[in-house]
């Protein structure tokens, strides 16, 4: 889920999602409330940590922390330098994503079908978007952790995607980046600036998620066929996000001074300004399916267990 986040248009709630432990993650996420403190004073430490399932959150949170922290640098480097590569691999990733997802719904209808739609025409409209400026207001990186922790957990919508539309996606990433340079270099100034924004980030994130995980909780109690529906069509709107092949329609600067794409649009390979990879691409693209219908394999026996 960490390394799915980490890459702009990959939602680490397909992962869950895939992995089967979505809904038990959204459950978790609804038990942290302030019947913890009430079981912990008349029960103590070890019933409030089994009402809260900790066990189960503290590997998950520690394994998406590892994995940002390692992976985020290994993700700018990729996107950077062999774009078309890593993104064929999540294409073919979230394809099998699809129809994994689209075989959860016991029962298909007008309504399912018209909420597909409309979750796919949602997803798609966001990733045509143009993307906000780089911003330095901590505030601002408050709220939008707390916006992007709510798609992080939606199958479809890439949480990395959204800091990006917002404008924050780079200030994050650099921050974690000097984070573990600090660290390295023993450079505790740098750790303790960077530490504030990546903190305010976690704030804004906890907060966000804390709310949004109860709304998500009864719709899947409530209206589980037509929540799936909707899921599976962001996971099908959020393809034009990480189609290997684009043109760069317009440029901005970012806050180090470097071009960056602002507005693209998907081409066909063939028309491809530059080297289309296209064999090692499918490769990838077959891969990257194989390890979903891996990881749903897993999930399966796990559940069976």
């Amino acid at each position: 889920m960490g390394a799915a986040d980490a890459v702009p248009g990959v939602s680490g709630g397909t992962i869950a999602f895939i992995s089967g432990i979505y809904e038990e993650l959204i459950t978790t996420i609804n038990n942290v409330n302030f019947g913890l403190i009430k079981t912990f004073r008349k029960q103590g430490f070890k019933a409030a940590w089994k009402q809260l399932n900790g066990n189960f959150l503290l590997a998950l949170v520690s394994g998406i922390f590892i994995s940002i922290i390692s992976f985020m640098k290994l993700a700018k480097y990729l996107l950077e330098y062999h774009p078309v590569l890593i993104w064929s691999f999540f294409f073919g990733l979230v394809v099998a994503s699809i129809l994994f997802v689209a075989k959860q719904i016991t029962k298909w209808n007008i309504g399912t079908a018209i909420t597909l739609l409309i979750g796919a025409f949602v997803a798609y409209y966001i990733t045509t978007l143009p993307k906000l400026g780089d911003t330095d207001n901590l505030f601002f990186l408050f709220l939008a952790g707390a916006i992007a922790i709510c798609a992080m957990i939606l199958p479809g919508i890439s949480g990395a995607l959204i800091l990006i539309l917002l404008g924050a996606y780079t200030k994050l990433s650099s921050a974690i980046s000097n984070l573990v340079d600090s660290v390295v270099e023993a450079s505790w100034d740098k750790f303790i600036s960077n530490f504030i924004i990546f903190l305010i980030f976690c704030l804004g994130a906890v907060t966000g998620l804390l709310s949004f995980s109860k709304l998500l909780k009864w719709l899947f109690e409530k209206y589980k066929n037509i929540t799936l529906a909707v899921l599976t069509g962001f996971i099908i709107g959020s393809l034009n996000t990480i189609w290997p092949w684009k043109h760069t329609l317009t440029t901005r600067i970012n806050s180090k001074g470097e071009e960056v794409p602002l507005l693209q649009e998907s081409v066909s390979p063939f028309t491809f300004n530059g080297e289309n990879y296209l064999t090692y691409a499918i490769a990838l693209m077959i891969v990257g399916f194989l390890t979903i219908i891996l990881l749903e394999k897993l999930g399966r026996e796990k559940h069976n267990v």
